[in-house]
């Protein structure tokens, strides 16, 4: 089996994001959703809709997210389309809050911890994916990147309430840690199983924080921005970004590290390529 290609430039443009789509050579059928954070109210770092913007318009997409299950600016949709507001999302696509209007089950008989995942009713309405996402660090889960906006990203509230206890909702804060790691890999291959080949995946590698986007007090970043990579495989893409992460001789570097390493971030990867959603051997592909 050939190894999966991972694009990556250093470019960092709103210009570049299309040009690393494009470099996959997938085009995406149907009714496209674009799957994005849209950040916490307070939250510095998250990327913004001017930057986002040609991509989405690029593809024709509809930005899809979902309800958080903790306190702040989007654990409830009247919140939630707020948010999506005051951070201008609205202003640049359609949206659409995927679990507005309930949940749907997705089923996995074969997972290491859950065997089913609860996402957005209305994710039932899209043909094809494309995942956008900010890599960054991550209070819980170590590090933010395409397994983790594909996971917890896309599972409704009460979803990711279960994810978080490993199938037990009321074990949210409590559940062993690496069960946690490994119920988002679980997750992650109920969506790659549902989309199939059309769903590609974009990691963005600036602001990079310890803190997710999720955090509405987060640090500033102390690492230098890398690039952006594109995958369809999403399991080599978050691999190639932790790898960069390694590879680079930024001051700042050991900070994040420090924060992947001290919550066993890689767990996440390694599990969701046990599951099969997508191989850690890759061919790194550098555009101009």
């Amino acid at each position: 089996m050939s190894k999966a290609k991972v694009f990556f430039t250093k470019e960092i443009t709103p210009q570049a994001m299309i040009r690393m789509y494009e470099a996959m050579g997938v085009k995406l059928p149907g009714k496209v959703a674009v799957k994005l954070h849209s950040g916490e109210v307070g939250n510095q770092n998250f990327l913004r809709p001017d930057f986002m913007k040609p991509v989405i318009d690029h593809v024709k997409g509809t930005i899809v997210e979902c309800n958080t299950a903790y306190e702040g600016k989007r654990n409830t949709t009247e919140a939630h389309w707020e948010t999506m507001k005051l951070h201008g999302w609205t202003g640049i696509a359609d949206v659409d809050i995927l679990d507005e209007e309930g949940e749907m089950e997705l089923p996995l008989p074969g997972g290491k911890k859950i065997k089913k995942n609860f996402v957005g009713a209305n994710l039932g309405k899209y043909d094809s994916m494309l995942v956008l996402s900010h890599f960054k660090g991550h209070p819980m889960g170590g590090f933010g990147g395409a397994l983790k906006n594909i996971s917890i990203g896309l599972a409704s509230s009460h979803g990711k309430a279960y994810i978080h206890g490993a199938g037990d909702v009321d074990a949210f804060w409590t559940s062993d840690h690496d069960s946690f790691l490994e119920s988002m890999a679980d997750a992650s291959k109920t969506i790659v199983d549902h989309f199939g080949e059309n769903i590609v995946f974009v990691n963005v590698m600036k602001n990079m924080s310890v803190d997710c986007d999720c955090c509405a007090v987060a640090e500033d970043p102390a690492i230098a921005d890398i690039g952006i990579l594109s995958s369809t495989d999403p399991v080599a893409l978050d691999q190639a970004c932790l790898d960069l992460v390694y590879a680079s001789k930024d001051p700042g570097r050991d900070h994040l590290l420090e924060r992947i390493e001290s919550k066993n971030g890689v767990h996440t990867v390694e599990a969701a390529a046990d599951l099969g959603v997508g191989s850690r051997e890759y061919e790194l592909v550098e555009l101009d």
